[in-house]
């Protein structure tokens, strides 16, 4: 089961690739991996999620800081 820090996180990649108009596909080729992987990736009903390293390699595409895909230190959420 994925945690609420999972699920915001992935949602945040979820809006960046939106936003850059980028498919899974398009995410997939960044990270070397199919297309399947990131689907399951933002399902709710997979287990799967991005690694520290895929997060990298995904920040570093869309020219951000990490901190972007994370909720605030000070958020009372988590």
């Amino acid at each position: 089961m994925k945690s609420a820090i999972d699920l915001f996180v992935i949602n945040k990649v979820k809006e960046k690739r939106k936003q850059f108009n980028i498919s899974q596909r398009g995410i997939a080729d960044i990270l070397n991996c199919s297309a399947g992987f990131i689907g399951e990736v933002e399902s709710e009903n997979h287990v799967t999620k991005y690694s520290v390293h895929q997060l990298y390699l995904i920040a570093k595409e869309f020219e951000c800081s990490l901190s972007e895909f994370f909720p605030p230190l000070d958020s009372d959420e988590f």
